[in-house]
């Protein structure tokens, strides 16, 4: 008996030590599954003290295993609510009803861990009451990650989606919560605000002559020389492309306003320096306020705009303040915008043809194609009324490859039908002529039409040819080598220096008809248009007079050897068909 007794206790003691064995192996086994969670993971006795933390919340918390065990946990968790107060939660209670520790957080999304090192990073936390077998609360397990890489990512798509990411400026959604804001303390306040529309002039160009890098370094120094002409009170924002709005939060006076876009413009009018280069540009500035202007964000910035518009029309470089009689205008302007982008596809538009008289034998030299549009409910639509939008709108290309195109049909057709060879004359505005398919456009039209280059004039007014003096004499030289005709078109209204006449391959100048109708006005004015002619003369191009319409201008012109003449003493623009009965006159 003895000894099967102690064969029992030999089996009782190994079975003790293999539970005891499995028990710890087991247990090592969960520290090193919890060692490799990213999770952070602390187990917290029921005075609050630590007994347990894992790997990861060693590294969190900036406190070794062997220096956090036994201490209270708020030497260890540090941590501060999202709004930096401390977080101190009720006490965990016991079943038995005796209080546990307390535990300084509960479960929390926006909480902040202070590391033992001071620094801080975003957490979010569970904290789970620890039940005996009696279900009486023995300590908790605290859990947490970090959650700084994410807050930090969110942060950061919400301010790309409030900010222009080019600039840094605040965009249209920041704008406007920022205008309904002032609006509101403004109405309650009994004070005035100012919005302000800032466009720049030409800035297309910049993009289109230098590359859109330099045309987003030059919108970075505008906003940083906006940005200076204001208060910290005010906003600057950048719509897209070249368009800002100035929001002047409060403003005692009209005046004030006026005197914060003339500062603007004086910033932005000093050359901007980018890449090495000096950049001249200038803007165009409308002005609304509030309240007079409008009760709500909406109709302020659409005023503001539309006096921009004003500004532009008014020569560029200037502001203007909303007034109601420019609705009106804006209005008719965007019924003629929205007509003319249909005009072309409806064949609307066509051809007259004015011609050009030798002052000398009288017969016709050429004819120059000037386009008209017949607007179904309006009638003949002026050239001074549709060309500026077309050019504002981008249609100034599409309608001037047009006109180019029927020009030169007519041409052919004048001479497919016996009336010989008939020189056209086409006007030239400055987009179609910086276009980069302007010299292959010209060469497919008279290999599609089989008229010679010779018999093609192209007119560019000075202004055209001045906007970038280098880039121009190259053009020229290559439509020049084409065989191609030039001319400058109402020579004598704008600033092109005799360095450049003589460097621009042209054949002809075409003084402006303003100073043909000055000739019979006083003998100054007669000596100028001599000069006039004398410069054409002397520098080998043919001088063409426009706007002729008296028989005393006619002799003038022709006793001082002016070449050409155009106007309506000798014939009003004319539909094609009567064009050709006047060169069928004209022929000897």
């Amino acid at each position: 008996m003895r000894s099967g007794g102690t064969v029992r206790t030999m089996i009782d003691h190994s079975a003790a030590e293999a539970v005891v064995k499995a028990l710890v192996s087991e247990n090592e086994f969960a520290k090193l599954t919890l060692d490799a969670i990213e999770e952070a993971v602390l187990r917290i006795d029921i005075n609050g003290h630590i007994t347990y933390l894992n790997r990861t919340a060693e590294i969190l918390t900036g406190w070794p295993r062997n220096h956090a065990l036994g201490r209270p946990v708020a030497d260890v968790l540090r941590i501060t609510g999202g709004d930096g107060s401390s977080k101190n939660g009720k006490p965990l209670k016991s079943l038995n009803g005796e209080r546990g520790a307390a535990m300084p957080w509960a479960n929390c999304k926006t909480c902040t861990l202070v590391r033992r090192d001071g620094a801080e990073l975003g957490i979010e936390n569970t904290v789970t009451p620890i039940h005996d077998q009696d279900g009486i609360v023995t300590g908790s397990v605290v859990a947490f990650h970090d959650v700084s890489v994410a807050r930090a990512r969110a942060v950061e798509i919400s301010r790309l989606a409030q900010h222009d990411p080019l600039t840094g400026l605040p965009n249209r959604v920041l704008l406007n919560d920022r205008l309904m804001q002032a609006i509101s303390l403004a109405m309650r306040q009994d004070r005035q605000l100012a919005v302000m529309f800032v466009d720049l002039d030409q800035f297309k160009k910049i993009n289109d002559s230098l590359g859109h890098d330099v045309g987003d370094k030059l919108l970075q120094s505008v906003a940083g020389r906006l940005l200076n002409c204001v208060r910290r009170t005010d906003t600057i924002s950048r719509l897209g492309g070249d368009e800002f709005v100035v929001l002047l939060s409060q403003v005692e006076h009209e005046e004030d306003a006026a005197m914060s876009a003339r500062k603007i413009l004086r910033a932005l009018a000093i050359p901007h320096i980018i890449d090495y280069k000096n950049l001249d540009i200038s803007a165009s500035i409308g002005v609304s306020t509030y309240p007079s202007d409008g009760p709500d964000a909406e109709n302020l910035l659409n005023k503001a705009d539309t006096a921009m518009y004003e500004a532009k029309k008014q020569g560029r470089n200037n502001y203007q303040f909303f007034r109601r009689d420019m609705q009106v205008r804006i209005a008719e302007r965007q019924l003629l915008e929205r007509d003319l982008r249909y005009a072309l596809g409806r064949n609307e538009f066509l051809l007259h043809y004015q011609a050009k008289f030798d002052l000398q034998t009288g017969h016709i030299t050429g004819m120059e194609a000037l386009i008209r549009w017949l607007h179904p409910q309006r009638g003949l639509v002026s050239p001074a009324q549709f060309i500026p939008i077309a050019e504002e709108c981008g249609l100034i290309l599409p309608i001037g490859r047009w006109v180019l195109l029927e020009a030169c049909k007519q041409a052919r057709a004048w001479r497919d039908s016996g009336l010989g060879i008939v020189p056209v004359a086409v006007n030239v505005s400055v987009a179609e002529f910086e276009d980069k398919d302007f010299i292959s456009g010209v060469r497919a039209v008279l290999i599609a039409t089989g008229v010679k280059p010779q018999n093609l004039e192209l007119e560019l007014t000075e202004s055209v040819l001045m906007q970038d003096a280098e880039s121009t004499v190259r053009t020229l030289h290559a439509l020049k080598d084409m065989g191609v005709t030039l001319a400058i078109d109402d020579f004598g209204t704008g600033y092109s220096s005799f360095t450049y006449l003589r460097r621009f391959p042209v054949d002809a100048l075409k003084l402006d008809q303003s100073f043909v109708q000055d000739i019979t006005e006083g003998p100054g004015d007669a000596t100028i248009m001599s000069a006039m002619i004398s410069i054409g003369t002397s520098l080998n191009k043919r001088v063409i007079a426009e706007g002729v319409e008296t028989r005393e201008q006619f002799l003038f012109l022709k006793s001082h050897k002016c070449d050409e003449g155009q106007g309506y003493y000798f014939s009003h623009p004319v539909v094609a068909e009567q064009a050709g009965k006047l060169i069928e006159a004209s022929v000897p």
